[in-house]
This record gives structure tokens, sequence and C-alpha cells, in this order.
């Protein structure tokens, strides 16, 4: 009698790949901050970097572990780039003005209406494509207040980052819904 050959998920074959991405990432910016006077990352900037890339390591493998379908392993990371770009850039120079502006906080509240989205329909493919619809209308709102107030106005592209970064992350949000629900329906 024939044993049954177990599939490999496809979050086992890409595990080795996900990891050498993510080293190489983190590498990146040792080139640059030893050519480049204007590149000067400290010890603790590195050790962000590596926390975060890290900790994005660890969510996917976490979130994908027993994810069978591909449009659902996309759509966490999609998700997960998403959150991860938004937290670098939100730290490094700000959408709104720079870095050191307080509305940049409105994309705290982004994050945490996902993350605690995403744990109320516990994951779930349907639910978590309705969170990442909520979660980018969030993104839309906190682009949208930060022109209608004016915040960010001493930046020296606003209103363009504003503008550009809530497009890109709404792009990004939109595209994680898609696969949430391509993943629930098959």
């Amino acid at each position: 009698m024939e044993q049954p050959v177990e599939k490999e998920r496809p979050t086992r074959r890409w595990h080795g790949v996900l990891w050498t991405m993510l080293g190489v990432l983190f590498l990146l910016p040792v080139p640059a901050t030893l050519l480049s006077a204007q590149f000067n990352w400290s010890a603790g900037d590195f050790v962000v970097w590596g926390a975060m890339l890290l900790g994005v390591g660890l969510a996917y493998e976490f979130l994908t572990g027993r994810a069978d379908h591909a449009a659902y392993q996309w759509g966490v990371g999609l998700a997960l780039a998403a959150a991860f770009l938004l937290i670098w850039v939100s730290l490094a120079v700000g959408l709104i003005g720079s870095e050191d502006n307080p509305a940049n906080l409105m994309y705290a509240g982004v994050l945490g209406v996902g993350l605690l989205g995403a744990v109320a329909v516990r994951f779930r493919p349907q639910g978590m494509a309705w969170v990442m619809l909520i979660v980018a209308l969030a993104q839309m709102v906190a682009g949208g207040l930060a022109l209608v107030a004016g915040w960010g106005t001493e930046g020296a592209s606003w209103p363009r980052d504003v503008v550009v970064g809530t497009a890109i992350f709404t792009a990004l949000w939109l595209g994680a819904a898609v696969q949430f629900h391509r993943a629930a329906q098959g």
C-alpha cells in the first residue's frame, strides 16, 4: 500500500529565501554608512532596523505557518510590508513634515486598527479582507486630515509626501485585502 505523499507547504519552500532576504536587507545600510557622510547610522539604528526585520520575519512565519493558500500568504506579506514601511518611514523621515511632527502618530493608529482588527477576526481570510479595507480607509483619513489641517507644511516637499505616501500605503493595504479575499474564496 502506498503512503500518501505529504505536500510541502509553500511557506517551508520559501523559508530560506525569506530569511536570506531579511539578512541582506539588514546589511544593506552598512556600505551606505561607510561610504556616505549623509547616511550615518549608529549602533542603535542598526538594533532598531534588525529588530524590525526580525519582527516581520517572525510575524510572517507565525501567520502563514498553517496557511495552505498562496493568496493568504501574499496578503500577509503585503500587510506586513506596508506596516514595516509605514513604521520605518515614520521613524526615519516622517510622512507629515519631519519625523518629529506629532501628526505622524496618526499612523500608529492606522497600524493599531489593523492589529486589533486582525486579532478580532482571528486572522481568518474573509475577516482580514475587511480589516485591510478598513485600514486602507484609516490611511486615507490620516492623509486627508494632514492635508486639510495643513499639518507638515514645514516639510520641504509638502503636500507631495503626504499625497504620494497615502496613495502608496493605501494601495498596499488594498492589495492585501484583495489577496485575503482571494484566499477566502479559494
